[in-house]
């Protein structure tokens, strides 16, 4: 089996047959990175221009792509923008200052007869949503509830219990008795650790700190990967072990 080359541990494949993903308001490519460690072949659409998107990137509103472009692909992810739905906007009341998305970006999937993933915070409205965690995930620090809505089989690994975090407020009672290059940290917002252990705790090297705020961690999309490459392969299900996780292929 196929090694990666950045950890050293076994890679899944999309094998025989190269599926391509699309990968919709794809930001810095947080969720493609997962996708494309697991075998496919990902092209990222962003409306912003994305100078660090690690895979090929047409700049596009997703809402200009033709039903023949959607269809030239396998599978769609979409990670329409999420400050609308967001607790913060929320408390600020200013909720209606970003657009709402989801819906429409459903209506586009479902269209396609795709396998799809629409991906946003807590608070969105998706349907029958699994809530993905970073205490689910080995090898990642970071407290990042993220929604997953999907056409597919999918469900989470178990939800381990919270761990306190680092911290910079000598207020609290850990002040100074957690690393922030070993335990969890904090990332959005103002941070409560470096940029170097932002990226170390996300499994993410090549973001700024605006990105790594937004950003899905590479480890649940090579996880939702991995059902979706059932989904195409439509065969029977198995346990795979990769690494200390263990996935269903």
């Amino acid at each position: 089996m196929k090694k990666n080359s950045c950890t050293g541990k076994p890679e899944l494949s999309a094998a025989k047959h190269k599926y391509r993903l699309l990968d919709l308001f794809c930001c810095a490519g947080g969720a493609a990175k997962g996708y494309n460690d697991v075998g496919f072949e990902v092209v990222g659409i962003d409306v912003n221009p994305q100078q660090r998107y690690p895979f090929t990137f047409i700049q596009a509103d997703a809402f200009s792509l033709t039903p023949e472009f959607l269809m030239s692909f396998d599978a769609i992810h979409a990670s329409p923008p999420c400050q609308s739905y967001s607790d913060l906007a929320k408390r600020n009341g200013n909720a209606s200052k970003w657009p709402r998305l989801i819906d429409p970006v459903r209506d586009m999937l479902i269209d396609t007869g795709l396998p799809y993933v629409i991906e946003n915070v807590e608070g969105a409205p998706l349907r029958n949503p699994i809530v993905l965690c970073g205490t689910m995930f080995p090898g990642l620090r970071v407290l990042r509830h993220r929604l997953f809505e999907v056409n597919f089989h999918f469900f989470a690994p178990p939800h381990g219990r919270h761990p306190r975090v680092h911290t910079f407020d000598k207020r609290k009672s850990h002040y100074g008795k957690t690393d922030d290059m070993v335990d969890f940290v904090q990332v959005t917002g103002g941070g409560n650790c470096t940029i170097a252990a932002a990226r170390d705790a996300m499994g993410i090297e090549w973001m700024n700190k605006g990105e790594l705020n937004e950003a899905v961690p590479p480890a649940y999309t090579r996880y939702i990967g991995n059902f979706i490459l059932h989904h195409l392969r439509s065969g029977t299900s198995r346990k795979v072990a990769v690494g200390k996780e263990t996935v269903w292929v």
